[in-house]
C-alpha cells in the first residue's frame, strides 16, 4: 500500500495537488520541460508553414510570369499571323523602296559629276591607261600589263573580289549543306541524298572513268600553268582557278565521293581559303603602306620574263588561283548532293 501511495505521488496529479496544499513545493522541472519542448515544437511548425506558405507563394508568382510569357508570345503570333503580315509586309516594301531610291540618287549623282565622253579629263583619255601601258613593267616587274594592274596597281580591288568569293560559298554552304548528327552519324536526309546521287548515272563508267584519268592531270597541269604564268602570259588567278576546279569537278564525276573526299573535305577548303585570303591580306597590307608612306618594300621585282619575278604578283595569283578552285568545286558539291 506505501508503495502505491508513493508511485502515486510522484505522478503529475501527485506533484501538483502537493503543489497546491502545500504552497512552496515549485512545479516539477519535468513538466518544465514538457512545457517549453511543446512551445519549441509549436514554433517549429510555425516557421515550417512560413516557409511553406513562401514557396508556394513564389511558385504562384513564377507560374503567373510564365503564363503572361506564354501569353504575349501567343498574342506576337496572333498578330504576326494577321495584322502583323500586312504591316511587315508594308514596311518591308517601303524600306525596299528607300534603298532603291538612295541607290539611285548616289549612282545618279555619280554619273552627273562624270566627265562627259569624249572629254579630255575622261578616264579613257587621262594619264592612268597611258601610265600602265607605260610604266606598268618597270614598276610592277610583271610582263602581262593585265595583272599588274588587277594585282599590283589595283590589288585592294582584287582582294574584294576574292572574298566576295569566299562570302558566296560561305553562304552557299549555310543554305544547301546538310549536316550530320552531333555524334557524327548521317541524317536521314544525308543518306537519301547518298543514295539518289547516282540514282541516274552508272555506278562504273568505264568511258568516263578511264576518259577522266587521262584529262584530269592535264586539266590541273593547264591550270597551274596558267595560275604561274600568269603575270607572264594571258591567264592569272581567276582563269587559272577556274580550270582546276573544273579538272576537280571532271574527278569527282568520274569517281564520286568516296575516293575525292580523300584529299578535298571542308577542312580543305576553310584551311586553303584561310590561308590564301590571310596571306593575300597581310601582303598587301604591307604594300600599301609602304608605298602610301614612300618607304622601300624590300620585295624584288626580279627580271621581267623569268618565272620568278614580278614581286608579289606571282604568290597573289596562287591565293587567288585557290580560293576560285576551291569556291568551284564546294558549288558543285553543294549543289549535286548537299554537302562533300
Amino acid at each position: 500500500m506505501s508503495k502505491r501511495n508513493r508511485d502515486w505521488g510522484n505522478t503529475l496529479q501527485g506533484r501538483f495537488l502537493r503543489s497546491m496544499r502545500f504552497g512552496c513545493e515549485p512545479l516539477d522541472s519535468l513538466l518544465v520541460q514538457r512545457l517549453d519542448a511543446s512551445r519549441d515544437e509549436s514554433a517549429v511548425r510555425a516557421l515550417e508553414a512560413e516557409d511553406t506558405l513562401r514557396e508556394l507563394q513564389q511558385n504562384e508568382r513564377v507560374a503567373m510570369a510564365r503564363d503572361k510569357q506564354v501569353d504575349f508570345a501567343q498574342d506576337v503570333l496572333e498578330w504576326s499571323q494577321s495584322k502583323g503580315r500586312k504591316v511587315i509586309g508594308r514596311l518591308y516594301a517601303l524600306l525596299s523602296i528607300v534603298i532603291c531610291v538612295t541607290v539611285i540618287v548616289l549612282l545618279m549623282e555619280t554619273v552627273m559629276n562624270m566627265p562627259a565622253f569624249g572629254s579630255p579629263a575622261a578616264p579613257a583619255n587621262n594619264e592612268v591607261a597611258a601610265r600602265y601601258i607605260e610604266k606598268g613593267m618597270e614598276e610592277t616587274g610583271a610582263v602581262n600589263i593585265v595583272a599588274g594592274m588587277i594585282l599590283d596597281y589595283r590589288a585592294f580591288d582584287t582582294l574584294g573580289e576574292s572574298t566576295v568569293l569566299y562570302i558566296a560559298a560561305c553562304a552557299v554552304l549555310i543554305l544547301l549543306r546538310i549536316d550530320r548528327q552531333k555524334d557524327g552519324t548521317p541524317t536521314q536526309e544525308l543518306i537519301a541524298e547518298e543514295a539518289d546521287d547516282r540514282a541516274f548515272e552508272p555506278e562504273n563508267d568505264r568511258i568516263l572513268q578511264g576518259s577522266a584519268k587521262v584529262l584530269t592531270p592535264i586539266v590541273l597541269l593547264l591550270g597551274i600553268y596558267v595560275i604561274l604564268n600568269g603575270h607572264l602570259s594571258p591567264g592569272g588567278g581567276f582563269s587559272g582557278g577556274a580550270i582546276v576546279g573544273a579538272g576537280l569537278i571532271l574527278y569527282l564525276n568520274a569517281f564520286g565521293f568516296a575516293r575525292a573526299s580523300r584529299f578535298f573535305t571542308y577542312k580543305t577548303f576553310t584551311t586553303v581559303s584561310l590561308f590564301s585570303l590571310s596571306f593575300y591580306a597581310l601582303a598587301k597590307t604591307y604594300s600599301f603602306y609602304c608605298g602610301a608612306n614612300g618607304i622601300p618594300s624590300g620585295i624584288p621585282l626580279g627580271t621581267p620574263g623569268a618565272i620568278l619575278s614580278s614581286g608579289l604578283i606571282l604568290p597573289l595569283n596562287i591565293c587567288v588561283g585557290m580560293v576560285v578552285a576551291c569556291t568551284m568545286y564546294v558549288f558543285f558539291c553543294l549543289f549535286r548532293k548537299g554537302g562533300l
